[in-house]
């Protein structure tokens, strides 16, 4: 998925407790909130257990999009022509912190 499609998503849930994060991508009727929430919740798991946190503590301090390899694919046109297909990928990263109280 496009880092162009990816952003319009991930912009909604930066600044925000997971919980409200989950809660917004699982209303969000964009193809891009499915990987997204499976990616905060790996995250989620992963501060969990590699770091000791909180996941009640837990909010997205950064998330971003950045443009990964470009598959190159062939649709055929009239008379022996073909035009180039990008399939544009990303790499979503999301880092999560405590809040301190």
């Amino acid at each position: 998925m496009s880092p162009r499609k990816v952003k319009v998503v991930i912009d909604l849930i930066r600044g925000k407790r997971v919980g409200e994060a989950l809660s917004i991508l699982a209303h969000t009727p964009r193809a891009a909130a499915e990987p997204v929430t499976k990616l905060l919740k790996s995250a989620i798991a992963n501060a969990e257990n590699n770091k000791n946190m909180d996941q009640d503590n837990l909010y997205v301090a950064e998330v971003y999009a950045n443009q990964g390899p470009t598959l190159k694919r062939i649709r055929p046109r009239a008379r022996g022509m073909a035009y180039r297909i990008r399939k544009r990928t990303s790499h979503i990263t999301i880092v999560l912190d405590e809040i301190n109280k």
